[in-house]
This record gives C-alpha cells, structure tokens and sequence, in this order.
C-alpha cells in the first residue's frame, strides 16, 4: 500500500514507522523532517496549501491519505482530497470543529450528556473580566480557536485569570482564536487520553496514555504541547474505559449523526480523572502528539488496513485493541521552549540510542544540513521512545538512550511516567 503522511512532525514520523511494519508499504511525507527521510520520502510542499497538496495527490494518486496535523483538517483539506476520489484519514472541516472551536465541543458536550467541567462563553472581554470577578472557584481560560495546544490558561487566582483574559481577548496572543474564550471551572485530578478510529459509526478504541503538558518537572512551569508520554495509563482501568466508551465515544458519536456529521477519523478525548470521576477536558480531530510515539510501538495491529477501513466508512465492529506492551516517550526540546528559542542546532548520539534494543527515535524539529547531518529546526526536537514488558523497564531504555542524544540547550523532563509507575506499583505490574 501507497501511504501518504501529512504532517511535519514526531506523530508523523511514528505512523510512517508504523504503516512500515505491513509488508509491501512504502510511505512518502508531506513535508516530513530529518527522521522522516531515513524511512520514506518527503515532499516539500506545505500541509496548509491546500491547492498544492491536492495537485499532488491527483497526480501520485496514493492508496490513502493521512492528514495529522490540526490546521489543515481545520482549513477542509479533507473535504478537498475526497472530491478527487481518493481514500483519506480524516475529518471534514465541519467536523473538525470539535477541535478547532472550543464553544462547538463544549455545545456538543453539553447537548448529549458527556461530563465535562461547567463553563460559560464570552466574546467580550469586559464581560469575561466580570464573570471572573463574580466566580469564587479556580479557573481554565481557553481560546475557542487553534492555538497550537496552548490556548489553554489554567489559573490558581483571580489575578491569574483575569491576566489570561487580558492575554487572550485584549493583547490577541493567540490572534483571531481568541475572538471568543470558555471560562470554565478548573477541575483538579490526573489527566490521560483515551483515541478512538472511527469510520463514523463503529470504532476501534486504542490503550490509553498520558501525556505530560508542563515544561517542567513536579509539572510546573508554561504549558507546551507535550513533553513525553506513556501508554498504557494504568489511572484508566477496564471499569473506567468502558464508562468512556459509552459516556463519551457513543454519545459524541450518536450526537454527530443527529447533527447530520459524518466523522471519520481519529476522535481524541484528553480527560481529566477527579476522585474517579471523568471529565473531557478537551476533544481534538487527530492522533496526539507525543500520545502516537508511544501508544503506536504497543500495539500489534495493521494500522493502514484500519484507517483505510474508517476512511471508506467499513470498520467491521466496535472494539478494543490492548497494550502488547508497554513504551515511554521523552520528548527533547530546545533551550528556552515553550518561549523563545534558536534553531540549528547540531544533534548527535541518535544512532547511538537507537543501538539500543527496543528503542526508536521519533523526529519533529529536525533538519538534514548539508552533508547529512541533522540540526533543531524547532521546539520539540525529538521523542526518544523505550519499550518494555514493564513501564520500568520501559521507561529505563527511554532515559538512558536520551541521555545519549546531544545538542546545544536540550531540556527534558525527568519525571515522565512517575504517576503511572507508581501506580502500576500499587497494582503490581510494574
């Protein structure tokens, strides 16, 4: 099969590895990065011209499209490569919203009963500020629009919160997406992720994970778009996942049809788990990143023959796929991210990490220079991913192969997986 990966960045590059593992697969990116090049063949054109990407794919015609990255499913990619017949992963615009409009998400979460934390929408800030005034509670401020996963502001205070209004609303730091904002009540508890593939009507749901959003440590510090992850999350049990199937996959899919929507594509629900209770905190239209470098190396499935399967609307039933393993992904990034940050930066050690047994490197900001090497090209550099038959073993392969990798200002955490290692402790499945 003829596979074609939208997307630049470490989720790319680990369904590319993934769809590999079929026999008779080969995978071209667009755009790719520096790891996507050593597996496949990228091609430089932009995710988010869309003309450019649709001329491509008229004239390559490939078995099936995956399209990763939020904005160009938000922009109607999908809808674009569809009138020319070819078989894509994905959802429409109009679905897509459930990611990129926080007020459609909680709209819809609201209408067909899927617990999530109270909330009230603004598009005036004066009236988000006198909200935030009158509320006694610990509050979210989200931009309705894409933000690159950091349109949320979770405060402590009401300084706090009036500050991400002023931020969102008033200073534009997020643009046009902060035209509106859900303020909703900060709910406290463990955060994991449970994806679903669906072709609209059955799915196939995938071992939950969690990811790591802080920049720092004890997760403190400015949210980033994920600084590793684990999977499975043993905070989800088997009690629980099929609360979520039928509390959230069910009624959000039942909901979309009484909407007249056609999803089919990846459904991911970020939940917060409070005193054993779920909340969506979020819903997002694709696989998430750094979630899909570390659920992918745990399952034993043909991932191209079921999202093949979800595009043309012919999942056979509705199931569960288990972890065959356990794997931790540690994200590198360069100095100064989330903030500010230089580009460029020469990386080594990777061959020498990937030496090691059960472990792979999955790439986001990297770029081959001249001669071969590969420099930073971004803020999340690379997802350094350990595999095991125990999240210690596990999670040992993944930091003792990061700590091989060198380049100038590399950051990391060092506690990813603490939650989930002592809670499988508790269990007794370290």
């Amino acid at each position: 099969m003829r596979h074609l990966v939208i997307g630049s960045g470490g989720r790319e590059h680990a369904l590319g590895w993934k769809l590999l593992q079929q026999p008779e697969s080969e995978v071209y990116f667009l755009p790719g990065n520096g790891g996507t090049a050593g597996i496949g063949t990228n091609i430089d054109i932009p995710p988010t011209d869309l003309a450019a990407v649709a001329s491509y794919v008229e004239k390559t015609k490939p078995d099936l499209v995956t399209v990763g990255p939020e904005d160009p499913l938000a922009m109607g990619l999908v809808d674009r490569l569809r009138e020319l017949g070819v078989p894509v992963f994905g959802p429409t615009s109009d679905c897509a919203r459930i990611e990129s409009s926080k007020v459609f998400a909680k709209t819809l979460m609201s209408r067909y009963s899927i617990p999530t934390a109270p909330y009230k929408v603004f598009d005036s800030p004066t009236e988000a500020h006198a909200y935030v005034e009158r509320v006694r509670k610990p509050l979210v401020v989200k931009a309705d629009g894409l933000a690159k996963g950091k349109g949320a502001i979770v405060t402590k205070h009401k300084t706090d919160a009036h500050r991400a209004v002023e931020s969102i609303m008033e200073k534009r730091t997020f643009g046009a997406a902060g035209d509106r904002v859900v303020v909703e009540e900060r709910l406290a508890g463990e955060e994991a992720s449970v994806i679903a593939v669906t072709d609209g009507e059955r799915y196939v749901l995938l071992p939950p994970s969690q990811d790591h959003k802080p920049a720092y440590d004890g997760d403190r510090g400015p949210n980033t778009g994920g600084m590793g992850a684990y999977c499975p999350a043993p905070v989800v049990d088997e009690d629980m996942l099929d609360y979520v199937r039928e509390a959230v996959f069910d009624r959000l899919l039942r909901g979309f049809h009484k909407e007249g929507l056609d999803y089919r594509g990846v459904l991911y629900a970020g939940l917060m788990i409070v005193s054993g209770r779920v909340y969506v905190i979020e819903f997002n239209a694709r696989f998430g990143d750094p979630e899909t470098q570390c659920t992918m190396p745990v399952i034993d499935i043909d991932l191209g023959n079921l999202m093949l399967d979800a595009a043309r609307g012919s999942i056979a039933k509705t199931r569960v796929v288990r972890p065959a393993r356990w794997a931790i992904s540690v994200v590198l990034a360069s100095g100064g991210y989330p903030g500010g940050y230089e580009k460029g930066k020469r990386i080594s050690g990777i061959d020498k990490a990937e030496a090691e047994e059960d472990v792979v490197v999955f790439h986001a900001g990297t770029r081959q220079e001249d001669g071969g090497s590969l420099a930073t090209s971004g803020g999340r550099v690379l997802a350094v991913t350990g595999m095991g038959q125990s999240l210690r073993g596990a999670r040992r392969k993944a930091y003792t192969a990061a700590r091989d990798i060198k380049f100038a200002g590399v950051q990391m955490r060092t506690d990813i997986g603490a939650k989930g290692l002592m809670r499988a402790k508790k269990m007794g499945v370290m």
